[in-house]
């Protein structure tokens, strides 16, 4: 069978195809760039606890540890009070951690694609392209053709291909998929510098600064990366105004010096300029003393918002920022385009081996999407409220919430609630056929993220549940005291030979193991767990028939809730754009257009933009720093719609109709490189288009905590 076509090599085209090639899957990775990473310090990405494990599972775990940091806590200070200190759960072996949330890696983007280059070049299954350039895609039923022009252009045949060429994405275009939303609706200056503040490896966000002028819209961050270095990010007010490097010097050095304490000079009677003290300290202003730092690089960078209006087309697919652009209030657009290829990568896997059903391609969307769209929604609801300070409505949104503005500002960046925590796949068309209403009690619903508790392998090794992910399905007995005695007794014992038969029986790789306890589990609780980690379902004791039902409704056999739509669906063909020409000879015949079955495509109702102008500017650099910053990525924005509901495009036309989307609220990636990723980061700014106003649709009419995932 033909190799999978990777389309882009940023950190999620890198990250699929490693994915495939651990499950044995060839690919091809199509990267129009010579294969060099820019060092920008600026530009980092924020991964959460399941997307770095992830990462780490393909083989970057050491340079997740030497080129990361991970926080210690996270600080909410308004104007010079200390709201709240969240403390992270320090990295320990057992289970002992505690209610507290686990700290998210912080890393240079640079350093993370060059972790992911380095892995792939140890896969044999993998190939990556340099200076392959996507012009024309042709598919049929057998496989998928893509013609790229440089200096390696040829015709190359796939089995599918997966679009992760970036905001600007060139599958995207070809594949004739709308991108709506908004465009430039918030901006960030950004700064990364060596320096020591009063908080080592402690994570800020300070709102309504006194040394910024203190207005209730303004804000600053600072995040700790590794070996002393700090990433500072300013909320910028809307509009078009040019950030200097005189004025972004200007914030370093307010921020700095607020934040490091004045001098002991009385005010007014110190110099009013700035110069060096004896201490080689500077001055900045009446008795501000500014700690010494070393600037190394800048940039702004412009906030989008936008989703694809499909997430698949017969045998090709979009991920990452071709697929959606997001980041406001703390949520990271690269986590989601992990999540993306996590959760296709499987899902190829069995396809490429086993063949697929449409049901379980189509899962792909529905699960990604719904999850993003909230997300997205979540961010339109919540910036309103939060940039505009319309308080009064607080109270209506979040009825009988003891939430403060603080929480929901920090939400995202500490990975809970709607902005943050991983997605739900409640509603998935993968879930098996209800059980019995006296099942377990398990913490865990069915299509949430399972807990990384400690397992024993069938080898006889302990190792963490979220260690043996990415392979086949999990089957996880939870038996107590199974550590107390010698492997050789417990695995002939009980429950486990009539549960070792079942999994061998199961109609999908599988791996059983065992663990001590389960949160909310009782003894003899038999957990089944997707590959991506999220679980399927929780049964009382062994049951052969339902494991079995359960597999086949997690590879899109008949028994999922979605099987008789999926077939409806089927026969509904979706028209392939064509690709102009044919393909040589020597890669299986002529490719010419066809048609695909695709399901749980949004309806076109309404008018919304759809329009991928690009977005480009530029940030100078000051005192040192690199100065240059990279395009930004296309226009952003978040689909929306539904009975009764509004629909702004980027152009700001109001619309009705369609099924509810994401919010096109402000806010999205930093850093939108024109390949992948989807890290925040500096040095990238949108030029154009003004600040985008707050979306028409009133939050007031929809539950701020809803979600198409949970």
């Amino acid at each position: 069978m033909d190799p999978v076509i990777v389309v882009g090599a940023g950190p999620v085209g890198l990250s699929l195809a490693l994915a495939l090639a651990r499950l044995g899957v060839p690919s091809v990775v199509l990267d129009e760039t010579p294969g060099q990473e820019e060092t920008r310090p600026a530009r980092t990405a924020v991964l959460r606890p399941d997307t770095a494990a992830f990462v780490g599972r393909l083989g970057c775990a050491d340079a997740l540890e030497s080129a990361g940091t991970r926080w210690t806590a996270w600080r909410i200070m308004r104007r010079r009070r200390l709201v709240e200190r969240v403390a992270f759960a320090p990295r320990t072996p057992d289970d002992a951690a505690g209610p507290a949330p686990a700290s998210p890696v912080h890393l240079p983007q640079h350093a993370l694609t060059r972790a992911l280059r380095a892995a792939l070049a140890r896969e044999k299954l993998a190939e990556v392209v340099t200076g392959s350039r996507l012009a024309d895609l042709e598919q049929d039923e057998h496989g998928i053709s893509a013609h790229t022009r440089g200096p390696n252009g040829t015709w190359w045949r796939g089995s599918y291909l997966i679009g992760c060429d970036g905001p600007r994405s060139t599958v995207r275009k070809l594949l004739d998929i709308r991108f709506p939303g908004r465009t430039a609706v918030e901006r960030h200056a950004v700064a990364a510098l060596r320096c020591e503040l009063p908080w080592p490896g402690e994570a800020l966000l300070h709102r309504s600064p006194p040394r910024q002028g203190g207005g209730p819209g303004s804000e600053v961050s600072a995040r700790p990366l590794a070996d002393g270095l700090w990433r500072l990010d300013w909320l910028l007010p809307p509009g078009r105004e040019l950030v200097t490097p005189d004025a972004l010097v200007a914030r370093i050095r307010d921020s700095l010096a607020g934040w490091s304490g004045t001098s002991t000079a009385e005010p007014g009677t110190g110099s009013t300029g700035t110069g060096p003290d004896g201490d080689g300290n500077r001055w900045h202003g009446p008795g501000r003393l500014v700690p010494p730092y070393e600037l190394l690089d800048t940039g702004v960078h412009t906030v989008h918002h936008r989703l694809a209006r499909r997430w698949r087309q017969g045998r090709a697919f979009l991920a990452g920022d071709a697929a959606h652009l997001l980041g406001a209030l703390g949520t990271q657009g690269l986590d989601e385009g992990l999540r993306d290829a996590e959760n296709l990568a499987w899902k190829l896997g069995l396809a490429w081996h086993h063949g697929a059903s449409e049901l379980l391609l189509d899962s792909y969307q529905a699960e990604r999407r719904g999850a993003v769209a909230a997300r997205l929604r979540a961010a339109d609801q919540a910036l309103p409220l939060l940039r505009d300070g319309r308080s009064v409505r607080w109270r209506t949104v979040l009825p009988g919430a003891a939430r403060g503005r603080s929480t929901l500002l920090t939400d995202g960046h500490l990975g809970r609630g709607p902005l943050g925590a991983p997605p739900v796949y409640a509603r998935t068309p993968l879930a098996p056929p209800a059980g019995p209403a006296d099942g377990p009690l398990v913490e865990t619903v069915p299509g949430a993220p399972v807990v990384d508790v400690a397992v024993t392998a069938s080898d006889g090794s302990v190792v963490r549940l979220h260690d043996r992910l990415g392979q086949g399905l999990l089957v996880v007995l939870v038996a107590p005291g199974t550590t107390v005695w010698d492997r050789r007794h417990w695995q002939s014992a009980g429950l486990m030979p009539r549960l070792t038969s079942a999994v061998a029986a199961l109609p999908m790789s599988a791996e059983l193991l065992v663990t001590e306890s389960y949160p909310g589990a009782a003894a003899h609780t038999v957990l089944l767990v997707r590959p991506d980690g999220h679980l399927v379902t929780a049964l009382a004791g062994v049951r052969p028939e339902e494991m079995t039902a359960c597999a086949e409704a997690v590879r899109g056999g008949a028994h999922g809730r979605g099987a008789g739509a999926a077939r409806r669906a089927g026969s509904e063909g979706a028209p392939v754009r064509p690709a102009g020409i044919g393909g040589p000879a020597g890669i299986g015949g002529p490719a010419g257009p066809g048609t695909s079955g695709t399901s749980g495509a949004a309806p076109e109702i309404g008018r919304s933009d759809s329009s991928d102008a690009p977005d480009s500017s530029d940030a100078s650099g000051a005192s040192g720093a690199s100065g240059a910053s990279s395009a930004s990525g296309a226009s952003d924005g978040a689909e929306r719609g539904g009975p009764g509901e509004r629909t702004t495009g980027a152009d700001g036309t109001t619309n009705a109709g369609g099924a509810l989307g994401a919010g096109g609220a402000t806010g999205a990636r930093g850093a939108a490189e024109g390949r992948n990723g989807g890290a925040e980061g500096g040095g990238t700014t949108g030029s154009a288009g003004t600040a985008g106003a707050p979306s028409p649709v009133d939050p007031v009419g929809t539950s701020m905590l809803h979600s198409e995932s949970d």
